[in-house]
């Protein structure tokens, strides 16, 4: 009888546990659901992130001052700092305090949500303090304010990034700079502090005309998707920076828009620029002095003035540019194609510079080299010159509507090394002969129309600039 009952007291226990230890299992399952459910749902309204690879942090639930936020998340929505996005309300306090919330963690994203305008005044997003590999994702719209009283005497650029690293700004948003309020307004392409003065008496906008957008002194540089609008001037430029990339990139504004570059580079090197269309009132791209390791492909470039090299060397200024490549681009309704444009009276030197597989329709003159360029009523001949050297030309096919190519180059230093293949560009109306002065080097292939100008190998007492060697240093 004893061990009957200790039988029915051992299989009560034995069916105790079961019933627990299903109970506790039950929970825990039930538990990984709901937490399932719930991180689908923070993710659910997440910003596009293009393919982002986010960090180990999830998501945060706003409530309050953003420094009261759990530090959950490594993605920085400008909503959630304090921005209205409602087109009339100045965003500037919002956007500085989600950067430097974003500035303080690598490889965090700053958000520009989709769906809404943010009206953003004159802004720096800085370094050198910020974490590397930051990414700024626009995705809605930023526009500029039209009121003078936001600009102060005048301001060289209104959205700047400066000393970063890796740094990468993409999305399907747009800058729109409301350039035109500048255009007809200001006294003159730069301005002075006397136009500054003037203007504001008069309630206009300030004399000195902004870059849209520029980076400087930073390293890594992406710039992706965006398109850039109506930019009071340049509307996107590097100063002082290497290994940038900028890919699927628009600069639209008309062409009638006084000094708006599309991309403006200078003192830049290892840049590659490609699939980006590019319609403006100037350069659609502008090389300066200090670039070098330059790529350009895929770009389509109208209205403007073409692809340009310089202008260099005003001022008696030196100019050092080489190993630049421009290739598999179409130009239309521009006024120059490919061009090199320096200024008397300076030094230094341009070489290594390959323009290839170019085709230009309805453009002014596709050729150029220029060492007699002046903006100025009159320029003084200069007994100094940058020399320009080791230039290619292959593959350039189209139509001009006012001469093929012109090359005016120096008469102190002569253009040397200078190659044509494939050349073959009608006429729209009438025929232009080829213009060439002190120009020196080879016809590889027939062209069309014959560039019989090009004087063939080198001039007679061949020299170099005596600060041309600088360049090599």
């Amino acid at each position: 009888m004893a061990a009957a009952c200790n039988n029915l007291t051992s299989l009560a226990l034995t069916i105790l546990t079961a019933f627990l230890l299903g109970s506790s299992s039950f929970e825990t399952c039930s538990a990984r659901d709901q937490t399932k459910h719930s991180i689908q749902s923070s993710t659910a309204h997440e910003p596009s992130l293009q393919g982002r690879k986010l960090s180990k942090f999830t998501s945060y639930a706003y409530s309050g001052a953003p420094e009261e936020m759990a530090t959950s998340s490594a993605i920085f929505n400008v909503l959630s700092y304090g921005a209205k996005g409602d087109g009339r309300t100045d965003d500037t306090k919002a956007f500085e305090a989600a950067w430097a919330a974003a500035c303080k963690i690598e490889g965090a994203t700053m958000v520009v949500p989709s769906g809404s305008v943010f009206l953003v005044g004159p802004i720096s997003f800085s370094g050198p303090t910020c974490q590397p590999n930051i990414f700024f994702q626009l995705d809605g719209k930023i526009i500029a304010p039209t009121n003078s009283g936001a600009w102060g005497s005048g301001i060289l650029q209104w959205l700047e990034f400066s000393k970063l690293k890796g740094l990468t700004l993409t999305g399907k948003g747009t800058i729109d700079g409301q350039g035109s309020v500048w255009w007809h307004d200001a006294p003159s392409s730069y301005g002075t502090a006397d136009d500054s003065a003037s203007s504001a008496l008069k309630g206009n906008m300030p004399g000195t005309k902004p870059t849209a957008l520029r980076f400087y002194g930073s390293s890594g540089v992406t710039v992706a998707g965006i398109t850039i609008q109506n930019s009071q001037q340049t509307h996107l430029k590097f100063d002082d920076c290497t290994g940038v990339q900028v890919s699927d990139f628009t600069a639209s504004s008309p062409g009638d828009s006084p000094n708006t570059d599309g991309i403006h580079l200078q003192n830049s090197h290892d840049v590659t620029i490609h699939s980006s269309t590019l319609a403006c009132g100037d350069d659609c791209v502008s090389i300066q002095t200090g670039c070098s390791n330059i790529f350009v492909q895929n770009v389509n470039c109208g209205p403007g003035h073409g692809i340009s090299i310089g202008s260099l060397g005003k001022d008696n200024t030196k100019a050092c540019v080489s190993n630049i490549t421009v290739r598999d681009v179409t130009m239309h309704d521009t006024m120059t194609g490919v061009r090199i444009k320096t200024w008397q009276g300076g030094s230094g030197l341009v070489q290594q510079v390959t323009f290839s597989n170019i085709q230009v329709n309805d453009v002014k003159t596709p050729i150029v080299i220029d060492q007699y360029y002046c903006e100025k009523s009159t320029c003084h001949n200069e007994s100094s010159a940058v020399q320009v050297s080791r230039i290619d030309y292959v593959n350039i096919r189209g139509t001009y509507t006012e001469q093929p190519v012109h090359f005016a180059c120096s008469d102190i230093l002569p253009c040397t090394g200078v190659s044509l293949a494939t050349v073959a560009l009608k006429p729209v109306q009438y025929a232009s002969q080829p213009f060439c002065w002190e120009a020196y080097g080879e016809l590889k292939t027939a062209t069309d129309p014959p560039i019989n100008c090009l004087q063939r190998g080198m001039p007679p007492n061949a020299k170099s600039h005596p600060y041309s060697d600088s360049c090599q240093n």
